[in-house]
């Protein structure tokens, strides 16, 4: 029964979307009818420094457009150094209510009497969006995320986006608050408005947020941000053996890359990797370091950058989305 179910609500989100939007918000913003255009997004940078090296090399060296920094890490100073020798980089805040690994943790950026819900029993934000939703109410949440927003201001920058660590921003408890925030502040967000193919291929997201998703998209849309059509963020979750070469790795990774872009559908599409150098250090915080070292050796890799100029992908910004959004009527 639950089989059935899932397929009929995937079956009946599918048809709301072709039927409300025949349009996508790429031809909205611009863009060429029935072209792929894409974000290749970083996450966490701020989280550690092999993170940011990471971080840094796919920019600098590779073909990501844009990256996102964990406000209340250690090492987003780092990261920031380098963002200011760097203006013209396309950063945002990676809006960070978990925090997942067993021994290397972080707490909110506001004090207990304020948040309480989003305190683990270690002074720490919960581990698990599940937690989060349990124990946190919307308004911590609203007030949280509006910290870290400020935090990254105080370095004197201007964020191009926001976007939601483990999205726990996803969920209906929290969703409209995130879009809240995005439109007082008119920073654009990370959020699938259009026709989430890739999403609901893959079904890796609450059913009520997906029956919100094209309400909320309209709402951002109309406060003058621009919206996504689609998003995937399974690269990382792409493994080799331990002990594979590093040109071993980044040749699995690249092929991942060229596998996910052939899935996807005209329209702007948001694809996130998590990019690290891998050092021991970075492998007592998590298990994921050779699978990262991979995202960043495959978004480097000249192969990937050949495919997508030959395809004619257009990478693009959240800057460059801004600016197009200002233009239209």
């Amino acid at each position: 029964m639950k089989l059935v179910l899932t397929c009929l609500l995937l079956t009946i989100i599918s048809t709301l979307s072709a039927s409300a939007q025949t349009e996508t918000y790429a031809e909205k913003l611009g863009f060429p009818k029935g072209k792929k255009v894409i974000i290749f997004h970083v996450d966490d940078a701020g989280m550690s420094y092999e993170s940011n090296v990471g971080t840094i090399n796919a920019l600098d060296k590779g073909i990501a457009s844009s990256a996102s920094v964990m406000m209340p890490c250690s090492w987003v100073p780092h990261f920031f150094d380098y963002l200011k020798k760097h203006p013209t980089t396309d950063a945002g805040v990676h809006l960070t209510l978990t925090s997942e690994w067993k021994n290397y943790r972080w707490s909110p950026l506001l004090g207990r009497e304020k948040v309480p819900g989003l305190y683990d029993e270690q002074g720490n934000l919960w581990p698990s969006v599940a937690e989060v939703v349990a124990h946190a109410s919307a308004d911590e949440v609203e007030a949280e995320i509006r910290a870290q927003l400020a935090l990254y201001r105080s370095f004197g920058l201007q964020p191009t986006h926001m976007d939601s660590h483990m999205g726990t921003l996803f969920e209906p408890k929290f969703v409209t608050r995130y879009a809240k925030v995005a439109m007082e502040e008119k920073v654009p967000i990370l959020f699938p408005g259009g026709h989430a193919s890739l999403i609901i291929k893959t079904n890796k997201v609450p059913a009520q947020m997906q029956q919100l998703a094209q309400q909320v998209g309209k709402q951002l849309w109309d406060a003058g941000l621009p919206v996504l059509d689609d998003l995937d963020g399974s690269i990382t979750s792409h493994n080799l053996p331990a002990g594979a070469t590093d040109e071993a790795l980044q040749k699995f990774k690249t092929q991942k890359f060229i596998e996910l872009l052939k899935t996807v559908q005209p329209g702007l599409t948001y694809i996130l990797m998590h990019c690290t150098i891998q050092t021991p250090t970075f492998d007592q915080i998590s298990s994921s370091g050779q699978s990262r070292q991979g995202d960043m050796l495959g978004i480097m890799d000249p192969a990937l950058k050949a495919y997508v100029e030959k395809e004619g992908i257009i990478v693009t910004t959240w800057k460059e989305l801004m600016e197009r959004r200002k233009n239209v009527k």
